[in-house]
C-alpha cells in the first residue's frame, strides 16, 4: 500500500516509517523541515518537505504520492507546555488541527486515497461522575478552561472534517517513550527532577497512557480498517495522578514528588494545569482492541514506565 504520513518526523511518526516499511508499505513522508529530509531517506521513505498549512503545495505533495492511504500526525508543540499559556503554546497545533486537517483531507480525497487517518487525543473527553473510564461515544468537552476552549474547538474540526470523509480518527492517550515529554530525557523527566511536577491536590485526575510503539502499532492496524470510526488508543489502566506521577519519578530516578494544595497550584499552572491534575478521567481501549485486533504490549503503564524509561 503507497502511504502518505503527514508529520513523519514528529514522535510519533518517526516509529510509524519503519514499521510502515517493514509491513511491506511504500511510504511517503511529510515534513516542514528541511534537516529532517535526509532522516526520512535513510528510513527508507521518500521525503517530501511541505508546510502544511500551503493549500497549494499540500495539494501537489499528496497528488504526486498517489497514495491508497494518508495518515494525519502533524503536530507543532514545544518541547515543554507551560500550562499557563496553552494558548500561546498550543496555536500553531490549534491551526494544524483544524485548517492543516481540511487541506490534508481535501488532498486525500482529490488524489483518490481510500484511507484517511487521523491522530486525536483521548483526554478531551467532557467530565462525567467521579470513576469515568470514557468510551469513545461519549460527548467531548463543550466547557473546557477559558485556556482550552480554542483547542478543544479544534479537536472538534479535526475529528468531523476526518469523520466526514469517512476516515478513522484515532484519539492516543498520552505518549511516553522515546522522543515524548514522558521519557528518561524528557521534559517530565528533567521537571522531577527540579521538583517542579508536584502531586496537585490528592492527585485524582486519571491519566490514561499509551508506549508510543504501541501508538504506532495501532496506526498500522488501523490500515487495514474498513470503513471510518473513532478508536481510543491508551493501555489497559487508567492512572490516577497520585499513583503515576510517583512511579514516573522512580522510574527515571528522580525524587519523591512534592505534593502542594490545588490553590496554590492554581497560582502556577493556572485553571488547566490544576484541572488535568484533579478531574481528568480516563478512557477505554475495549473497541480499539475488539475492532482493530490490536494489543497493547504494554497493557499497563507501570510495566511501560520501567522497561521504557529505566
Amino acid at each position: 500500500m503507497r502511504v502518505f504520513l503527514a508529520g513523519a518526523t514528529g514522535a510519533i511518526g518517526r516509529r510509524l516509517v519503519p514499521m510502515l516499511i517493514a509491513g511491506g508499505h511504500e511510504v511517503t513522508g511529510m515534513t516542514r523541515s528541511p534537516e529532517k529530509a535526509e532522516e526520512l531517506r535513510a528510513a527508507g521513505a521518500e521525503p517530501v518537505v511541505t508546510d502544511a498549512l500551503d493549500r497549494a503545495a499540500v495539494q501537489a505533495a499528496v497528488r504526486e504520492a498517489r497514495p491508497e492511504a494518508v495518515i494525519h500526525q502533524l503536530t507543532a508543540l514545544p518541547r515543554r507546555i507551560d500550562p499557563r499559556k496553552i494558548e500561546r503554546d498550543f496555536a500553531l497545533n490549534d491551526r494544524l488541527r483544524s485548517e492543516g486537517t481540511r487541506l490534508l483531507v481535501d488532498a486525500a480525497k482529490a488524489a483518490g486515497a481510500r484511507r484517511i487517518i487521523a491522530q486525536s487525543i483521548a483526554f478531551a473527553y467532557a467530565t462525567g461522575p467521579p470513576g469515568t473510564v470514557h468510551r469513545e461515544s461519549d460527548p467531548l468537552l463543550h466547557d473546557p478552561p477559558k485556556s482550552f476552549r480554542r483547542t478543544a474547538d479544534a479537536l472538534a474540526d479535526l475529528e468531523c472534517t476526518v469523520l466526514g470523509a469517512d476516515g478513522i480518527v484515532l484519539r492516543y492517550g498520552y505518549f511516553y517513550g522515546p522522543g515524548t515529554s514522558i521519557s528518561s530525557s524528557g521534559s517530565m523527566a528533567e521537571d522531577l527532577a527540579r521538583r517542579r511536577l508536584p502531586i496537585v491536590g490528592r492527585g485524582t485526575g486519571v491519566w490514561s497512557f499509551i508506549h508510543i510503539d504501541d501508538a504506532a502499532r495501532a496506526t498500522v492496524a488501523a490500515l487495514g480498517h474498513e470503513g471510518g470510526g473513532v478508536y481510543n488508543i491508551v493501555d489497559d489502566a487508567p492512572a490516577p495522578v497520585a499513583d503515576w506521577v510517583p512511579a514516573l519519578a522512580t522510574a527515571v530516578k528522580a525524587p519523591r514528588p512534592l505534593r502542594v494544595p490545588a490553590a496554590i497550584a492554581r497560582l502556577v499552572a493556572g485553571q488547566y494545569g490544576v484541572s488535568v491534575m484533579t478531574h481528568a478521567q480516563g478512557a477505554s481501549n475495549e473497541l480499539a482492541k475488539r475492532e482493530l485486533g490490536w494489543q497493547p504490549t504494554y497493557a499497563n503503564w507501570r510495566e511501560g514506565f520501567q522497561a521504557a524509561l529505566g
